[in-house]
């Protein structure tokens, strides 16, 4: 699964700062959370857990639930190196408008032929 699909969808995002926030959390403390059913909730965990979002360890008949510290640093990069590309991009098209903005020099006048001294 991709991570930012799995991310685009606002439940999954909801558990995953729910998670930034609390550290480790049992599927019942994650879906007590929720107004949809714990399967629906299970579902969202695969997802995120199919993206290396979370991981989970089984602790006697519970599953737990945490953050995988990798995959938010690399969605972090991804958008730190995105922010750059644009930022770049609209550097450049700032000096670009300035320079259209910048009143153009006066053109000189030309003295034709009968204008020459003497004529």
């Amino acid at each position: 699964m991709d991570v930012f699909a799995a991310i685009a969808q606002p439940t999954r995002r909801s558990i995953l700062e729910m998670l930034a926030g609390s550290g480790q959390l049992s599927v019942a403390d994650i879906a007590g959370r929720f107004r949809v059913s714990p399967p629906a909730i299970s579902q969202h965990l695969k997802v995120l857990r199919e993206a290396r979002l979370v991981r989970m360890q089984k602790r006697k008949q519970q599953r737990i639930y945490e953050i995988n510290p990798q995959a938010v640093h690399d969605v972090e990069e991804w958008a730190r190196q995105m922010t750059k590309l644009w930022n770049g991009r609209f550097d450049r098209l700032e000096s670009l408008l300035k320079e259209q903005e910048a009143p153009s020099p006066k053109p000189r006048g030309r003295k034709g032929k009968n204008h020459a001294k003497g004529k």
